[in-house]
This record gives C-alpha cells, structure tokens and sequence, in this order.
C-alpha cells in the first residue's frame, strides 16, 4: 500500500543558522495544531524537509488547512516508493497519471538524489523516469523550461518520495517563533491586516479593543471579536484584551481642545496598551499605522503619541498605501467584516480639523489637568479578556 504525505518546503528558515531547529520545532508545533481536527496525521522532520503523514485523514483537507501555516513557502502531496528503480517507475506513473486526467499535457522530471548510496544518479534517472513516462503516455511531451508539471523525486535513505504539483504557501517565519506582541486592533481594514503581517514575521499576538459603550455598540465589539477570530486562523487562539474605554474619553474629550483630541486619546491608548503588554510579559505593540493616511498617522502625530511608551512600536503596514493594505484584507477574509458600519471609539467626537503637526509639549500641556495615572489604572483594572475563536482549547493549543 503507498504512503500519502505531503511534503513540507521552507525558504527563510533554511538561512538561520544555529537557530534553524528551534523554527523548524515551531513549525512542526504549528502544522499540528492546524491540522489538529484530522487526528490520525502525523509529522516527521528529515534532511532540512518535513513531511506530513496522512494516515487516511482527508488529503483535501489539510492542503486547504497548510495554506495559512507561516513558516511553508511550499508544499506538495507526495508518494512514497521504495528504494527500487522499477518501483520508483511506477510511483511516477501514477503521479502523471492522476496530474493529467486527459494524458495531455508537458512535463519535465527534476531528481534531486540526497541518498548517495543509490546506484543511479540524479540526471541519469532524470532520463530514466522521462523516458518510462513518455512510453506508457505517448500523448505527452517534455517541456525543460515552461511545463504543465514537474515531476520531482527525492531518493532519501528511507525511501523515495515523488509529487506532481507544488501548492505555494504563506511564507514567512513560523508564529511563535519571533516573540509576542501586543495588537491594537479597532473595528477598521488597517489593524487585521498589521496583526497578520505581524504573525507572518513570527509574531505570536494578543489584541486590544477600547469600546466606549454607549457611543459604540455591541455589534462593533462582535465586530472586533470576528476578527480577531480571523487572524486566529493563522496562528493559535488570540486573547482579545477589551478595554472600557468610555470614561477616560469622555474626560478628554471635557479637557482637550477638539483638534488636539484624538491625539491625547491615543497617547492614553498606548499608555493603557502598555502597561497590559507588560503585565503579559509581552515585549511589543503592533499598531496599524500607514504614514500619511489620517492627522494621526502623520510623523509629527507618531512622534507625539509615541513620546508616552518606551515600549517598541511596531508598524508593519507605515509604507504601504491603503489599495495594498485592503487587497491584503481581501486576501485573509478580513475587509468584508471590517467595513461593516459599527463604528469604534477613534470614529467619535473626532474634530474635522485635527491636527496633522501637534507639538508634544502642548499636548503634555493639555494632559497636564487630566489625572492620568488613575485614569490608566481604572481602565485596565475594568478591562476584560476573551479567548477567540470561542471555543474548547485542543490538546495542542499550547501557545498561551
């Protein structure tokens, strides 16, 4: 009976050194609890591959599951023969087989030969496996440059491992493996898409919200709760820190001149953020920042409102204009949710002539009336955490 895996190729990771088996560990950990709803799947890690075993399980399945694992740059489903040439022949016929249900089509054959105690060499049987496949199917032709496939075989030492298609995957490094951090996410396209640019570089996240009920609703906090069940399918469960945002604004919005307004307001927004991340033991915020976008989003504005944390700031999306950043929250099921009209506390009592150029000393100035030490503390002493998706954790959620 053939073994059914797929075949595990990372990029970035394969530079790292000394640190390569701690990401390739981080990795395995990912892909099972991925994969955690096919229970008979079972990983192996050999010569700078990983391989998962299908056991049975659904191939469909967990080739739709891999594709939002950080960490794969490819993948492939793959057959198992032995270390025999006449079997090995088999294996790529049945490959082309199922990869050309028509028997037309292009191919060329890449061996890649890392068990060098097998008899042939990897051009060689290049020509070998060619030839066997152009014989049982006449109806196809090689194609060395552009082909509709390329059959690859590895010749390991515990076996041969043939796959007719190559699936790309998220890339990146794998979550968990690059630190924690803290995102601030509103109801708005920006934030999701941080978050998840965030956990592309290795970011495990955990989210903040501030809702200001009655000025906001219940919806918009389902709304935030939606997606950050989205970026939970990228990485492990996300703990959605829900800050009550309502009083600290108001006594703003009584004591800050309203163009200097949402300024104050997000200085009291990192000043909250930070102190939960440092709670957490988490060593950075992830804002979803695009240079220029909004009065707040500005150099001078960033320079203010960062004056308040010593905390690192992280801003994947600050060169990115907004067409890229909604096409990437088209991509991660983010943007139909985001535009929904829930509105979060930055939408209100927003002057229309906000400062795009504040000066720090003034805004200290203003926040000079404010009792701010209590006015943080009462906020994240009120604040609450949820885990989402809500669900039973798996065995394998471990990451928390």
């Amino acid at each position: 009976m053939r073994t059914h895996s797929i075949l595990i190729r990372y990029a970035e990771m394969s530079v790292k050194g000394r640190n390569r088996k701690r990401f390739e560990k981080q990795l395995d950990k990912n892909i099972r609890r991925a994969l955690g709803h096919l229970p008979d799947v079972k990983t192996t890690r050999s010569y700078g591959r990983m391989y998962v075993h299908l056991n049975g399980e659904e191939e469909a399945e967990a080739l739709e599951s891999l594709k939002h694992v950080f960490g794969i740059s490819s993948f492939s489903p793959v057959t198992r023969a032995e270390l025999d040439t006449d079997d090995i022949l088999r294996v790529a016929a049945e490959t082309a087989e199922r990869r050309f249900e028509e028997q037309k089509g292009t191919f060329k054959v890449s061996v890649r030969r890392v068990n060098k105690s097998f008899p042939t060499g990897s051009q060689e049987m290049n020509g070998v496996i060619g030839k066997a496949v152009l014989q049982q199917f006449p109806a196809l032709s090689v194609d060395v440059h552009r082909p509709d496939m390329e059959l690859s075989v590895e010749i390991r030492e515990d076996g041969v491992y043939v796959c007719g298609e190559t699936i790309a995957g998220a890339g990146g490094f794998p979550v968990g493996s690059s630190g924690r951090a803290l995102l601030l996410l509103s109801g708005g396209i920006d934030s999701p898409v941080a978050g998840y640019s965030a956990m592309k570089r290795g970011v495990t996240i955990e989210a903040v919200h501030f809702h200001s009920p009655p000025y906001t609703s219940e919806r918009a906090l389902e709304k935030v709760k939606s997606l950050a069940s989205s970026l939970a399918a990228y990485g492990p469960r996300v703990r959605l820190h829900i800050v009550p945002f309502t009083d600290a604004q108001l006594k703003i919005h009584q004591q800050v001149p309203d163009n200097c307004e949402i300024t104050v307001m997000r200085r009291f927004m990192l000043r909250i953020a930070e102190t939960l991340a440092s709670e957490r033991d988490i060593k950075a915020l992830v804002t979803g920042d695009s240079l220029g976008q909004v009065a707040s989003q500005t150099l001078e504005s960033m320079y203010a409102i960062n004056a308040v944390t010593t905390m690192p700031v992280l801003r994947p999306l600050i060169t990115q204009d907004k067409l890229e950043i909604m096409e990437t929250a088209g991509k991660i099921g983010t943007y139909e949710t985001s535009i929904l009209p829930f509105d979060d506390c930055c939408t209100i009592f927003v002057a229309p002539d906000a400062k795009t150029k504040p000066k720090e000393d003034k805004i200290s100035y203003y926040e000079s009336f404010l009792d701010i030490d209590s006015m943080v503390e009462d906020a994240v002493s009120r604040t609450e955490a949820v885990m989402l998706p809500e669900k039973e954790a798996s065995a394998m959620d471990d990451f928390m």
